[in-house]
This record gives structure tokens, C-alpha cells and sequence, in this order.
């Protein structure tokens, strides 16, 4: 799987990542749905940190498209939680 994070670049999660990272995705969901804006501003810095660590970055002339785009680290709770609505980030 190739995530994006907007505004710093690509990363190649392999396939036990990108099932946490879709669990981390529905926990945030929940999170907006219910409007609980301290457990989604934890959730998203969760899934922004859990892509740089888990992740391999891609090199920026090598170019993939992005199974996943997560809003840029610093996107503010009402920005991102429209984001995390329905399926999320990770449609299943």
C-alpha cells in the first residue's frame, strides 16, 4: 500500500501496517462521528507517527499512486474530521 501524507511525501506500508493503519483510520471515524475532538486529535497524530515509523519512504522522483492520502500533519480538527467520515481514509 502507497500513502501520501499531504505536503511531505509517500510511503510503502506492507500489508500487517496497512491493517493497523485501517483500524487506526475506523477508530477515528468513530472518534469524528461522535464528536469527541481529544481521541480524533490522538487518533490522527496515532496514524500520521504510525505511517513515518511503519512506513519506507519512497523516493520524490519515483512516482506511485496513492492507495491512501492523509491530510497534512498540521490540518486542524474541524478540517480533518470531514475527512474521516463513512469508510475514512481507507475505504472497505
Amino acid at each position: 500500500m502507497i500513502v501520501r501524507i499531504s505536503g511531505e511525501g509517500q510511503w510503502r506500508l506492507a500489508d500487517d501496517a496497512a491493517d493497523r493503519l485501517n483500524q487506526l483510520d475506523n477508530d477515528a471515524v468513530a472518534a469524528a462521528e461522535a464528536e469527541d475532538e481529544a481521541r480524533f486529535t490522538e487518533l490522527f497524530s496515532q496514524i500520521v507517527a504510525f505511517v513515518r515509523a511503519e512506513g519506507t519512504p519512497l523516493e520524490a522522483d519515483e512516482l506511485h499512486g496513492s492507495d491512501v492520502i492523509i491530510p497534512p500533519a498540521d490540518t486542524s480538527y474541524e478540517e480533518a474530521r470531514h475527512e474521516f467520515t463513512g469508510e475514512g481514509l481507507i475505504p472497505g
